[in-house]
């Protein structure tokens, strides 16, 4: 089959794609930006006076052109790139008719509603779906639609928390740890992504739509990887083990002379290498290292050898000196130092954007991940202050002109 290249390169994967955004915070965001960066179309529907709650969890915040602090956190700019603000209060029957002939035009609505809440308002699925047979309708709540907790708020740290995932962090004397950012919240929303797309395809083949339940805690759960595993095949609780690894041995953060690194020891042959190199070639004959399995048996011995040798070189010493080698080793870099990195600065990890809003008038972002030969993600718009595109939207799908945005602003419908 022949290509044709300007059709291939000149459109991004969710061209045509449009989706109702009733979600806030994290999660829910998380979906739509990626939605937003691979071309749909993200209607975001905020509050008219409240909007997103995260706009206001900072500092820091954006500052304006003048210098001063904005309503928009660097927590709310993280996830809503991509996106138009439409303010409209769901609450009143204006607002609820409104969003409904907006989502005429819409093929996926994403909501984070506590269970049951958006009944009231005409806006839940089974007061929708036959309206809109084909709508795509992703609920994503704290613990699901059904079980004894559904009607319970979502948060992070709960989900961490009760799906196991803070009992195998931090230090194996210490308290068990939640992970330094709202990663059951981004993970629930990478799962809602992929969910949606599937949901497209399937609309796609059948003309059906239909309800996607997804929550942080059967998110948080599903992703426990290798430790979920473990107890579903012992019957035992993994262990935590802090920076070292269940089952490899040396593999963990250490303290060198001018920072941390992590040492990753993946086999025999690289346990031989590092001690090579690092001048302990004594230690790799002992009986008790000779394997990874006797490294794990004696695991505690070796670190006191090990330590003290680690400290006597630096991150850049013992990188150049057991990167040659195949020795996976690498250092523990600050937020400033990963980002700013030249093989960051190489991948493009940084993007830059217009920003009106901005006191430098440029909105800077980590990039989108994802590498496409033909469709890259494209950045359109920055995240949005609150009713941006207000009066945009309901003039391009609505046709209302002036005289009647403002009798719905003088009635506090929207902004």
């Amino acid at each position: 089959m022949t290509e044709s290249s300007d059709a291939c390169v000149n459109s991004n994967s969710l061209d045509g794609i449009r989706v109702l955004d009733l979600s806030r915070i994290l999660a829910g965001p998380t979906a739509t930006q990626l939605f937003g960066d691979l071309g749909a179309d993200i209607l975001k529907i905020e509050h008219p006076k409240l909007g997103d709650d995260t706009r206001g969890w900072g500092p820091p915040f954006a500052t304006d052109s003048d210098g001063n602090e904005t309503s928009e956190s660097a927590y709310y700019l993280c996830v809503n790139r991509n996106k138009r603000s439409v303010a409209i209060d769901i609450s009143k029957q204006e607002g609820q008719t409104l969003v409904k002939k907006l989502l005429a035009n819409c093929d996926v609505l994403v909501e984070n509603f506590k269970v049951g809440s958006l009944e009231k308002y005409g806006l839940d699925y089974q007061s929708l779906k036959t309206e809109f047979p084909e709508l795509i309708y992703c609920s994503i709540t704290g613990y699901g639609q059904t079980g004894k907790n559904a009607a319970k708020p979502g948060y992070d740290a709960l989900a961490q928390a009760a799906g196991g995932i803070m009992s195998i962090t931090g230090e194996p004397a210490g308290f068990p740890m939640k992970v330094g950012v709202g990663i059951a919240d981004i993970m629930c929303g990478m799962y809602a992504a992929v969910a949606m797309l599937a949901a497209l395809r399937h609309r796609d083949r059948t003309k059906c739509g239909q309800h996607i339940d997804v929550s942080l805690l059967d998110t948080q759960l599903a992703w426990l990887a290798n430790a979920g595993s473990y107890f579903l095949t012992s019957g035992n609780e993994p262990p935590r083990f802090g920076n070292a690894h269940p089952n490899i041995a040396p593999y963990k953060t250490y303290e060198v002379s001018d920072g941390y690194m992590v040492l990753g020891v993946g086999n025999d042959r690289q346990f031989v290498d590092f001690c090579m190199f690092a001048g302990i070639e004594n230690i790799a004959k002992d009986t008790r290292f000779n394997t990874n399995a006797n490294r794990i048996r004696n695991r505690e011995a070796l670190e006191v050898l090990l330590e003290p040798i680690l400290m006597e070189k630096t991150r850049q010493q013992w990188m150049h000196g057991l990167e040659p080698l195949k020795v996976p080793c690498g250092p523990v870099n600050s937020i400033g130092e990963a980002l700013t990195n030249e093989h960051a600065i190489e991948r493009n990890i940084i993007s830059n954007i217009p920003y009106l809003h901005n006191e430098s008038g440029v909105f800077s972002f980590v990039s989108n991940p994802l590498k496409f030969s033909k469709t890259p993600p494209k950045y359109r718009y920055a995240p949005p202050i609150l009713g941006e595109q207000t009066a945009d939207i309901l003039k391009e799908f609505l046709d209302i002109e002036e005289p009647q945005l403002s009798k719905l602003r003088d009635e506090q419908i929207i902004k």
